[in-house]
């Protein structure tokens, strides 16, 4: 079997891999790497090559700095600005929402702006009482666009610059994406302006608060009747016991989510856990997802005295108790386990009060329920830990805060180091004074130094994933490249558009590319597409500047799409789209940025 066989046989595993979901996208990066020497395509140095390349550096240095915007609150304070500058007119908070992120994420990672801003657009809906679908597939689309700004915003931009140059091209400078992005930029604006009639939804109004309440939430969740508050009897067989001796939720069905222990003078709100020992006369907030007879059970058991939630409510207890909406990323671990196989509770300190897939609540028993990507849990615990939880990355995102939290970041007094830090970073980029990867990484060490974030949270900032990836396509188009596969695709192409001109070209790459990242990331699709662009322009003897950058466009037009592209994931769920409606949106719109391409491109970089 030839070389090139061998290769397409394990480009076609790996599509169809990504396609499936499993493995993780990071695990099937790996298979290759240990695949190309297994096979003898590549050495074992040339497998390994592309965890040493500058942009895999670049890239997990530009999620610490976007780590440390949001610790500092940079990321809410421009929300707070967006809803001062919308006021109350939809269309003007559209255009004001699509350029906010679009520039934000010109900066750092679009899927991280993205799941930034779903709360505070969420929040902003709920004040004007408009449907979140309205503004969610805007938000996800600018974030796509983002990518089209600069040279830093996105890994399939770094990933063609470093093509070219290891071609020995000239690359991209920092702002060379800047003109065409900020053309589709606005006309992304404006198609979505006129395309939101399609985007329906119904609102969600919250009870005069820009946030829902707690109350709010348990309504919404359909809680009243499953919450329930028992008072311990000075008689009963709870008294004394640990909670883990009692298996109340096994048992009974019940839940115990927080424990009200009065004194003399004052009351205390408890957090249990299974080294939890009861006492008399403790209050027990307590959700129950069995039948009715368990907790009848429960009570006649242990001689539990049932008491009102009137006057006595979880949200009575909101100093103390916290509530939070989270999101269950893509390629989260807990994504096919359920909440006891996950030990969320134990891991995260938090109880799971119910479950929103799509526009309906999960009804069974929750702690059986196996949890899907997009699946939102509402979960009540210390306010400590769901804000520990916005400091971790990959496994859930904080949605929705209620109206109680008052949130603060927890390195706001340190917003404007680092604003010069990022300054900086783009004045170094923008002059190349030194190498983007290094000026990212002084921004990194500026950031420390002024205690913006601290190496823990840059750490864990990183989406290690994504890096392992990118690492994984770099030697896998290498082998390509080396088969006579490279050459073979841009010969296809230059047999089917060759005739037409060079417009007809740089089109049919561009349709290519889409296609493509139809089914694999756009990273994937960078990195594979990129030395075909280039070996095309050698065929055609043109420049390869142009065909690189209709890579690097395309690459970033996946809204065709929900599993294009994690943004559009993170939407789908906050905006309860369907595929279809994104392919009813992103079809004609990716039509639009095809248009742009052909004509700008050829006229901003010569043929």
């Amino acid at each position: 079997m030839t070389d090139l066989s061998l290769v397409l046989i394990l480009l076609g595993v790996c599509m169809t891999l990504f396609v499936v979901g499993k493995p993780r996208m990071d695990a099937v990066g790996l298979l290759v790497i240990v695949a190309l020497p297994t096979l003898g395509l590549l050495n074992t140095a040339e497998a390994l090559a592309g965890f040493a390349d500058p942009n895999v550096l670049l890239i997990a240095a530009l999620f610490v700095v976007g780590e440390a915007l949001v610790r500092t609150g940079v990321v809410f304070a421009a929300g707070d600005k967006l809803i001062n500058l919308a006021g109350r007119s939809e269309a003007r908070l559209l255009a004001a929402l699509m350029v906010s992120v679009a520039l934000m994420g010109a900066f750092m990672s679009s899927t991280g702006i993205v799941a930034i801003f779903i709360p505070i657009v969420l929040r902003i809906t709920a004040q004007l009482g408009i449907a979140p679908s309205k503004l969610m597939m805007p938000l996800g689309f600018a974030g796509l666009i983002s990518g089209m700004l600069t040279l830093v915003a996105t890994p399939p931009n770094m990933i063609v610059d470093a093509v070219l140059e290891r071609e020995g091209y000239a690359g991209f400078r920092f702002l060379s994406f800047t003109p065409i992005g900020a053309a589709v930029l606005v006309v992304g604006v404006g198609y979505m302006l006129l395309a939101r009639r399609f985007l329906n939804g119904t609102t969600d109004k919250t009870e005069g608060n820009a946030r829902p309440t707690m109350r709010r939430l348990i309504q919404d969740y359909g809680l009243e009747e499953q919450v329930s508050r028992f008072r311990v009897a000075l008689v009963s067989p709870l008294v004394g016991k640990e909670l883990r001796e009692l298996d109340l939720r096994g048992r009974y069905g019940v839940n115990l989510v927080a424990i009200e222990r009065r004194s003399r003078f004052h009351s205390d709100t408890l957090h249990p856990t299974a080294h939890t020992r009861l006492h008399s006369n403790d209050i027990l907030f307590a959700s129950t997802h069995g039948p009715a007879a368990d907790l009848e059970k429960f009570i006649a058991d242990f001689a539990a005295v049932p008491l009102s939630l009137r006057g006595g409510s979880l949200d009575h207890r909101s100093r103390e108790l916290g509530m939070a909406e989270l999101l269950v990323p893509p390629e989260s671990p807990l994504i096919g386990k359920n909440l006891t196989e996950s030990g969320f509770r134990t891991r995260h300190h938090l109880h799971v009060l119910g479950i929103r897939r799509g526009s309906k609540r999960v009804r069974e028993t929750l702690v059986d329920e196996k949890l899907k990507m997009g699946d939102v849990l509402l979960a009540i615990g210390p306010w400590k830990a769901i804000r520990g939880l916005q400091a971790k990355s990959g496994e859930l995102l904080v949605l929705t805060l209620p109206a109680e939290v008052e949130q603060v970041a927890p390195a706001h007094k340190r917003a404007p180091h680092a604003v010069l830090c990022l300054i900086l970073m783009v004045g170094l980029m923008i002059t190349g004074v030194v190498p983007n990867v290094v000026a990212a990484l002084v921004t990194c060490l500026l950031l420390g130094w002024t205690r913006c974030i601290d190496m823990e949270s840059a750490y864990k900032s990183i989406h290690w994933p994504s890096l392992v990836l990118i690492a994984a396509m770099i030697p896998l188009a290498t082998a390509l490249e080396r088969s006579g596969g490279v050459e073979l695709a841009s010969a296809a192409l230059a047999r089917q558009f060759g005739e037409m001109g060079p417009r007809a070209m740089l089109a049919g790459l561009f349709l290519l590319t889409s296609l493509i990242g139809l089914f694999i990331s756009n990273t994937a699709t960078a990195a594979l597409m990129a030395p075909v662009a280039i070996s095309l322009a050698k065929q055609l003897g043109a420049a390869p500047q142009p065909f690189a950058m209709t890579v690097a466009i395309a690459a970033s037009a996946a809204f065709m799409a929900p599993i294009s592209s994690p943004v559009n994931m993170l939407v789908m769920g906050p905006g309860r789209y369907k595929f279809g409606d994104f392919v009813k949106l992103g079809v004609p719109l990716t039509l639009l940025v095809l248009a742009l391409t052909v004509l700008l491109v050829p006229w901003l970089f010569p043929l």
